[in-house]
């Protein structure tokens, strides 16, 4: 019997014909045995024909071998004779496996070339020198030398990407060197800018008098982002998606981040925590770091005074009215939508006058440093 050993570029048929001599059979023996015309064999055994399942059920049963033994004869068979995978499939599938690389097309973000170039374009977004760099991909870390290594463990590939998007917007506002107390004595000034969203488009030249470049980056589909506090030798960065489109969660979110960057979150891990309303901007979760408890914390005092409103809250549940909410707010000096929003997260009623959560997303697309809804911010890599 002839050996079962497979070679790629080996013709089914060469092997029946090997097998025949070894059994001592002519073609006219096996054509008797299969019930088909010498002919239709002799095709067969000289490659003009090939395997088909029924061939190979008969061929097994003529032979007592397995019928996949041959189906596999023709497999390899074919798969040696077919046209060689153009190299850019596996550099591209190496790549999309992991990250959302035609949302990042389609962004804008890196160009729609040969494939030669993806990997060029790819270690460049991520500002590294070679792909063995990047996480992900390779065995190299999110962050080479956390301080905190555990708050950076849940970080997700899409995530990741938006924040090195967030940087390199960055990266192209000019900004004075940052001071903490030009920030800290800002706060009140740009609290003053949530009472009407026609003054949202001054503040990121409020911030960036104190070096904070405040930049806009839609999220990445599916991921969940509303935040990060990231830094730039040794430069604040806030990045913001304005995931939920509303007045009362961009003023916590952008508050949170900036108690990050007055306490320095991040800054010898060049970015603290990406923040996420499900995540650690959930007051409610015992589990979270610490810094992330006092900058919800300061976030929260500063959209309303809590106190201030928690007395509010007991005097007026279950029954709070819209007027009510109106006249707090004009004490507070804050928008309605934001005294809603708040009440709406300590209360549970997540639709109550959710007339008031306007989109705010106009407003916005006016700032300095905004990527995404079709705006493409120029970026060289």
């Amino acid at each position: 019997m002839a050996s079962l050993e497979i070679l790629p570029s080996e013709h089914p048929g060469e092997f029946i014909a090997e097998e025949l001599e070894a059994r001592g059979w002519s073609q006219a023996d096996l054509a008797f045995v299969l019930g088909w015309d010498v002919s239709q064999l002799n095709r067969l055994i000289k490659g003009k024909t090939d395997v088909t399942p029924d061939s190979a059920n008969m061929l097994g049963d003529a032979f007592d071998m397995p019928a996949e033994f041959f189906m596999n004869l023709q497999k390899q068979y074919d798969l040696g004779r077919a046209k060689k995978a153009d190299p850019g499939v596996r550099t591209r599938a190496s790549w999309a496996a992991v990250f959302p690389v035609r949302e990042m097309i389609k962004r804008g973000w890196i160009e729609d070339t040969e494939s030669s170039l993806l990997d060029v374009q790819m270690v460049r977004f991520f500002g590294k020198n070679r792909r063995d760099e990047v996480p992900f991909v390779s065995e190299a870390p999110v962050i080479a030398h956390a301080a905190r290594k555990t708050s950076y463990s849940e970080i997700l590939p899409g995530q990741y990407v938006w924040l090195h998007r967030v940087r390199s917007v960055a990266q192209t506002i000019d900004c004075p060197k940052y001071s903490e107390d030009a920030l800290r004595g800002v706060l009140s000034t740009l609290r003053s800018h949530f009472i009407d969203p026609d003054d949202l488009p001054r503040i990121p030249t409020l911030l960036k008098k104190c070096g904070v470049r405040l930049v806009l980056v839609e999220q990445i589909a599916g991921s969940k982002i509303d935040g990060v506090c990231t830094w730039l030798d040794d430069q604040p960065v806030i990045g913001l998606t304005n995931r939920l489109d509303r007045i009362d969660n961009l003023c916590f979110v952008l508050r949170h981040e900036i108690e990050h960057v007055l306490r320095g979150d991040g800054r010898e891990d060049t970015f603290a925590p990406i923040d996420d309303f499900d995540g650690n901007l959930g007051s409610g979760n015992p589990d979270l770091p610490e810094c992330e408890k006092l900058a919800n914390a300061a976030a929260a005092d500063f959209c309303v005074d809590q106190a201030m409103l928690q007395s509010f809250i007991l005097r007026k549940s279950p029954y709070i009215s819209e007027k009510d909410v109106r006249a707090f707010a004009a004490r507070a000096q804050i928008h309605p939508a934001i005294v809603i929003g708040q009440i709406q997260h300590k209360t549970n009623r997540h639709n109550w006058l959710r007339k008031y959560q306007t989109s705010i997303r106009a407003f916005l697309k006016e700032w300095e440093a905004v990527d995404g809804w079709d705006e493409v911010a120029r970026v060289e890599l």
